[in-house]
């Protein structure tokens, strides 16, 4: 495999991403004692730092990858929509099919850290489903993009924030197949079971668990498909996708099977980790088809993120190396 030579072919590659979009807020400071009104520590605040999160931060991976990227959402019509789309804008990312609703607020994870540690989180958010008008409006500026720009893949993001109903999601899968766009999902537990028919569905251990009410304490390559023939039964889907965690990824594609380990890593956290792998993944499958080049591309590129601290998107040129150094011939 020539590696800079696919990597340069991201730049060709659209992709479309769907889903709940936040904004990450991070308040950074020093404890040095405890509060006298009650047991907490007093954190000293010294600076802020805004991040995108959610469907957002898979945008910013995927465009960091040079991939022409646009996101799909809603968010409110308050400071925080307008700081998260002006992040989106600053990184080259395609937020013109965004909708701003005075219906709902712009979701926002605020963390108070010290010495790289999260003391506290607080989030402001609204989770209700879509109401038929923006589910509309939304379907509508996915079938306005498509008729103009098809992309290569859609990605589906669901953080059980309302934006992906299960309307939204069955009209989509069926619009992707008429152009014979490939699909992914990042799930989470509401929608489970809800994205029949898709390209890949990329879980993690416990959201299959949780989503197929699984006791399963051994995991290995049985268990694994097992899990992934109850996967189809329930979705007819092509791929299973499943992160492990510290042990690596999983992915079952017809007979094909692989459980391909992590690679040692001086963890910092894990935050926005699935962000990265779904992104990675999703690129490289469209690109290329091949779901174990992507597999294992997408396992370096989670390990990478996971050495920074907070969201952060994979570094180009750093997994490049890697893809070259662990997999090269």
């Amino acid at each position: 495999m020539n590696f800079a030579e696919l990597f340069s072919s991201f730049a060709n590659i659209r992709v479309a991403i769907v889903g709940d979009v936040m904004l990450d807020t991070y308040w950074w400071g020093n404890v040095e004692r405890i509060s006298p009104e009650a047991p907490v520590p007093v954190v000293a605040l010294k600076k802020k730092e805004l991040r995108v999160g959610g469907a957002a931060n898979v945008a910013l991976n995927s465009v960091s990858l040079s991939a022409q990227t646009t996101v799909f959402s809603i968010i409110g019509k308050d400071d925080e929509g307008k700081d998260l789309l002006k992040l989106l804008e600053e990184n080259h990312i395609n937020t013109s099919y965004i909708i701003s609703s005075d219906k709902r607020i712009t979701t926002n994870k605020t963390r108070v850290m010290s010495r790289n540690q999260q003391m506290m989180r607080l989030d402001a958010e609204v989770t209700s489903d879509l109401d038929t008008e923006l589910e509309n409006q939304l379907l509508k500026n996915v079938k306005d993009y498509f008729a103009e720009h098809k992309p290569a893949i859609l990605i589906f993001e669901d953080y059980n924030k309302g934006i992906l109903t299960a309307r939204v999601i069955d009209e989509l899968i069926k619009l992707c197949k008429q152009y014979d766009v490939v699909t992914s999902v990042d799930p989470k537990k509401k929608n489970f079971l809800a994205f029949k028919g898709v390209t890949i569905f990329k879980p993690n251990l416990k959201e299959v668990k949780e989503g197929l009410n699984l006791l399963v304490d051994k995991i290995d390559i049985s268990s694994l498909k097992e899990m992934h023939k109850a996967l189809q039964q329930n979705l007819q889907h092509k791929i299973s996708f499943i992160t492990l965690s510290e042990k690596g990824v999983f992915y079952q594609q017809d007979e094909e099977v692989k459980i391909i380990p992590t690679h040692i890593r001086n963890i910092a956290d894990v935050s926005g980790a699935g962000d990265t792998v779904i992104a990675v993944a999703s690129l490289v499958y469209a690109t290329t088809k091949n779901m174990h080049l992507a597999a294992e591309m997408a396992n370096i590129a989670g390990g990478l993120v996971c050495e920074e601290v907070g969201t952060a998107p994979i570094n180009k040129e750093k997994l490049l190396h890697e893809c070259e150094l662990l997999l090269g011939n």
